[in-house]
């Protein structure tokens, strides 16, 4: 049986505020005002789909070790993630665009410039993995926890904060299933994806004759919002199967010397 959920304990940072009025800091401001502009800009709605995540989580197991010895950095699902994403965009150039509404013109753009959300405590920043394409998981792996790192610290430079063409954002990290993310404009996609879970699901067998079972399964929710100006539930729901195909597929083994 799952073990029941329990509530975190506030930090002496939370305590602190209850019961206070203050001013918004300066960074805040700025991250409200551009979450409205981009919800009163673009048309935006979001999809889901769930993604077994079994296969990704053997080989996690079996390669982290030694990538995280040969690498020096943790092997998270999320690199994974990335990497799937990175390949879908490839493949659907037009969630890797951008919308400029004063000239009318959409770009698409030549290569997948990832920008990762990452929570500090002045607030939500946004650092560019640029040319995320071109990285393997231990690159893209090795990026995240440096652009995480001194994102965190304060030592992230404004250069590595822009020119992002599509976003990722961990909500699973804090154990949510899933969410609608904002998207970062003037971007046309913000992929959130979801804790991993284990939980019994319907699995049909290799042969026609083996039928379906139920077993345990590592199950996660992959949330695509997107702008409709641009992008068609079609486009989007395309886009959402093959990241899923890729993440289920699990043909990562050469990424991580196996």
């Amino acid at each position: 049986a799952r073990t029941p959920a329990t509530a975190a304990a506030p930090t002496a940072a939370q305590a602190a505020v209850r019961g206070t009025t203050e001013k918004m800091s300066r960074l805040r401001t700025v991250i409200a005002q551009r979450m409205v502009e981009s919800l009163q800009v673009s048309a935006q709605l979001t999809t889901v789909v769930e993604v077994d995540v079994t296969r990704v989580g053997q080989l996690r197991q079996r390669a982290r070790k030694e990538f995280e010895a040969r690498e020096g950095v943790k092997l998270s699902f999320l690199p994974f993630f990335a990497k799937a994403t990175v390949d879908a965009l490839k493949q659907h150039p037009k969630l890797n665009a951008s919308i400029d509404t004063e000239r009318g013109e959409v770009t698409y753009h030549g290569s997948e410039n990832l920008g990762i959300a990452v929570e500090t405590e002045r607030g939500l920043l946004v650092p560019v993995i640029h040319d995320a394409g071109d990285l393997n998981i231990a690159g893209l792996a090795r990026k995240i926890a440096d652009l995480a790192e001194r994102t965190r610290t304060n030592k992230i430079s404004p250069d590595e904060l822009g020119g992002g063409t599509f976003t990722l954002t961990n909500t699973g990290s804090r154990g949510a299933l899933f969410d609608t993310p904002i998207i970062n404009q003037p971007q046309v996609g913000i992929l959130g994806t979801g804790s991993v879970v284990k939980r019994p699901v319907v699995v049909t067998g290799e042969h026609a004759t083996d039928g379906d079972v139920i077993a345990i399964r590592s199950m996660s929710y992959l949330a695509l919002s997107y702008d409709h100006r641009l992008v068609d539930g079609a486009d989007a729901a395309r886009f959402l199967v093959t990241v899923k195909s890729h993440i289920e597929e699990g043909a990562f083994e050469s990424d991580l010397g196996l």
